[in-house]
């Protein structure tokens, strides 16, 4: 159980290297592997993902605030990036000397406000995430809305998905992926977006890469749905390879 600057208590797993580097006087790489939203690290697709990234170092996966057995409430992107700065806090203490954050979707757009508005990390994957705020251009993104505004589909959220999240209106409108984007900076920056993707369309990625500077890379991936249950073995092995080579 991690702990947040605002106090908020985040549920959290440590699984180490499958194979621990000769490096002996630290752990080499940690990942931390952070969630879409109404996710967990409990779940399936999760811990798949956290089982491949482990062959390339340890992972620290979990629960934001307002999900799962996590304290709080989900602001959906905003104050998340305290979570993540509690899990990179964490992987610094039990040693790891450089520390990746791998995103999906709500945790992408976490991932790179985190590395642009806090810092302290070495690379940044970010999977199937939203250049910008208030998307509606897509079903399931409208659905996304509406559990997120209405009082049913707060109710609704907290019952099927155990995601609790908060009333009322962002204040202020925190920095939009994008422009967070820009700041990450000299730290390496990877987007990864299917174009089957049923949430977010391509223009998102294309957003976030305009948005950032060297050295970022984007990889548009052929029949890629949409963040973790839709992410193949090999596009996971890629990502882990593509973080290793940072610190090769």
């Amino acid at each position: 159980m991690l702990r947040t600057e605002d106090g908020v208590r985040i549920d959290a797993a440590h699984t180490p290297p499958l194979r621990s580097g000769g490096h002996g006087h630290d752990m080499g790489l940690g990942i931390v592997v952070a969630h879409g939203f109404t996710g967990s690290w409990r779940e399936r697709s999760a811990r798949r993902i956290v089982h491949v990234l482990s062959g390339y170092g340890g992972v620290i996966a979990f629960d934001f605030r307002g999900h799962g057995r996590s304290g709080g409430e989900t602001t959906v992107g905003d104050l998340e990036i305290l979570d993540v700065e509690a899990a990179v806090r964490h992987a610094r203490v039990i040693g790891y000397s450089k520390i990746a954050v791998v995103g999906f979707s709500m945790g992408a757009a976490v991932a790179v406000r985190h590395a642009g508005l806090r810092g302290g990390v070495d690379a940044v994957a970010a999977v199937s995430g939203p250049a910008r705020w208030y998307y509606r251009g897509t079903k399931p993104m409208r659905q996304v809305h509406w559990a997120i505004e209405r009082p049913f589909g707060r109710w609704a959220a907290r019952v099927a998905k155990r995601t609790r999240i908060m009333r009322g209106q962002w204040d202020p409108i925190p920095m939009p992926p994008h422009e967070a984007a820009a700041l990450i900076s000299p730290t390496p920056l990877l987007i990864v977006h299917g174009d089957a993707d049923t949430f977010f369309p391509l223009e998102h990625a294309h957003q976030l890469y305009g948005g950032a500077r060297e050295p970022k890379e984007l990889w548009i991936e052929p029949g890629y749905g949409h963040a973790e249950s839709a992410a193949t073995p090999d596009l996971i092995r890629r990502i882990g390879k593509w973080i290793s080579s940072n610190f090769s």
